[in-house]
């Protein structure tokens, strides 16, 4: 898997940003804690659009392909897949018009409103998530530094946050 560029710095900058807010602003630990978060972000992103480069994929457009291919008939409103992926319409709209222009999604007329847009997913899309799937799953998503029980705790710290964002109600399934 490709990686991003390696800092190689000769210590944590998150750690040395730690202190310096400290000594001018008081506690740090929030202000770690995110950057840390932030910064992973940035280097799984990287990492998944590398492994993904290859099938005309980044990881967004990954995700609408999944969504669509556990949807019952591998079609959903454009509505409901930014729903279901927390983006923005625009961002529904730019995603699907690549996946379209590669071949992996087709769009068409929702039949249960005459004014909204399906977009369903092709034959050549459900190949292309078969193949990606099994590289990003050999990669461990990039998270091969990690043993199972660390994953669990980890999804269940950043499942806390989730909530009380209001991404859903605890207990839900």
């Amino acid at each position: 898997m490709s990686h991003p560029k390696p800092l190689n710095l000769p210590f944590d900058p998150i750690d040395r940003a730690a202190e310096s807010w400290r000594a001018h602003f008081g506690p740090s630990s929030a202000m770690a804690a995110v950057t840390s978060i932030m910064r992973a972000h940035q280097i799984l992103l990287s990492q998944l659009d590398s492994l993904l480069k290859p099938y005309d994929l980044t990881f967004a457009r990954y995700e609408a392909l999944v969504l669509l291919t556990f949807s019952k008939t591998g079609a959903l409103p454009l509505s409901k897949i930014g729903e279901r992926l927390m983006v923005h319409p625009t961002s529904v709209t730019n995603t699907v018009d690549r996946l379209e222009k590669s071949g992996f999604v087709c769009r068409l007329p929702n039949p249960r409103d005459g004014r909204g847009v399906l977009a369903e997913i092709t034959k050549a899309g459900r190949d292309v998530v078969e193949r990606a799937t099994r590289d990003l799953m050999g990669a461990e998503f990039g998270l091969t530094m990690y043993a199972e029980d660390e994953l669990d705790r980890m999804f269940t710290q950043l499942r806390t946050l989730r909530v009380a964002a209001g991404d859903f109600q605890e207990g839900g399934g």
